[in-house]
């Protein structure tokens, strides 16, 4: 995608020597490039979330084993560095996956094959998620045509997300914003309705940013908003993203997520899911048991990040000081309440999941 009509992707590579990230903590306010060289640098990244995102956490946790294979090719250092990788975001499994990939591709090897063949494997993984998001785009934009057609002429197609899914959250294209950018592209009338997204913002931070750089229609609002404009006919689809789908097509996506999905089904507007195939998790039904749901800071509640009237970027507290909170960074939202999943091999309803 284009910021200021460049194009780039969310994480590129340097050779061996480094990849070059968004720190997305400062967005929208100010447009930070990090370059991250050793795998403490990228489970820093990762944790503290400079970036973000299950496809994206994937692809720049999968340098991260590069880099400490580069400087200890030992078995022993792959399985630690895959431990220290592994428990920076328990619930997303695009993380897993990733890190199965390169460390498989490795073990065979040995010396510098065994770099080569990690970093071969990196590359792969961030060339694959362009193409797989690009195949959600298209499903979804044929499926926005279809919406759209049952409208009356010259209407508008109004779609509600939650959170991050677009390319800020993978390598390129986005999942849930994939199909947004191809039906504007294509001059479908679409508009957003944009969810903030608390504690952590993602919506007006980032979701905001990407769509206000493509040119977009989108119009901001409070995450409690949703189910008023569902409820007087002012939306006419929710579709969002996922950090992790079980094989029963259990949706685990960033806290709020099924909120909208119980306000979707009592007004009959459909709810969708885009994800890449990485993202299921073939080994885990039930959703709401088996997921580990992260918890985070409670800072992320009692603190916000703005500008001031000069232009200074300060992070204010928003609260008494030292209240109890929690934290839960997803929720999961039942496989009854998603309308369908629409994946880069086509559309399906969570029940026929295994179909793909």
């Amino acid at each position: 995608m284009k910021i200021d009509g460049m194009h780039y992707r969310s994480v590129t590579a340097s050779g061996q020597d480094s990849i070059t990230i968004i720190d997305q903590r400062w967005l929208p306010f100010e447009l930070r490039f990090v370059q991250l060289h050793t795998l403490s640098d990228v489970a820093i990244a990762i944790k503290d979330m400079w970036t973000r995102g299950a496809p994206l956490i994937g692809a720049v946790g999968a340098y991260g084993l590069c880099f400490a294979l580069r400087d200890d090719t030992s078995t022993t250092n792959l399985e630690q560095a895959y431990t220290a990788l592994l428990a920076t975001r328990p619930t997303a499994i695009n993380l897993k996956w990733a890190l199965d990939a390169v460390k498989n591709s490795a073990l065979p090897l040995h010396g510098g094959a065994r770099i080569s063949a990690a970093f071969q494997c990196a590359a792969r993984i961030c060339d694959e998620d362009v193409a797989i998001n690009e195949a959600i785009g298209q499903h979804g934009l044929q499926l926005f045509r279809q919406h759209l057609d049952a409208k009356p002429t010259g209407s508008t197609l109004n779609i509600l997300t939650h959170c991050n899914a677009g390319w800020l959250a993978t390598v390129d294209w986005g999942t849930a914003l994939a199909p947004i950018y191809m039906a504007h592209d294509a001059g479908l009338p679409v508009h957003v309705y944009v969810d903030e997204t608390r504690p952590r913002n993602q919506g007006a931070s980032l979701t905001a940013w990407e769509l206000q750089q493509h040119g977009v229609p989108f119009t901001l609002i409070a995450d409690n908003t949703g189910g008023h404009l569902m409820q007087h006919g002012l939306v006419d689809l929710c579709i969002v993203g996922t950090d992790r789908v079980t094989a029963q097509g259990d949706v685990c996506n960033k806290i709020g997520t099924y909120l909208k999905a119980l306000a979707a089904k009592d007004n009959n507007i459909p709810f969708y899911v885009a994800l890449p195939s990485p993202t299921i998790d073939w080994t885990v039904m039930d959703g709401l048991r088996e997921i580990p749901i992260e918890q985070r800071s409670a800072r992320e509640i009692t603190h916000i990040l703005g500008t001031h009237t000069d232009g200074t970027t300060m992070e204010v507290c928003i609260t008494l000081p030292q209240v109890n909170t929690v934290n839960y960074a997803f929720d999961v939202t039942p496989a009854r309440l998603v309308t369908a999943l629409i994946t880069e091999r086509g559309i399906v309803s969570p029940d026929a999941l295994r179909e793909l």
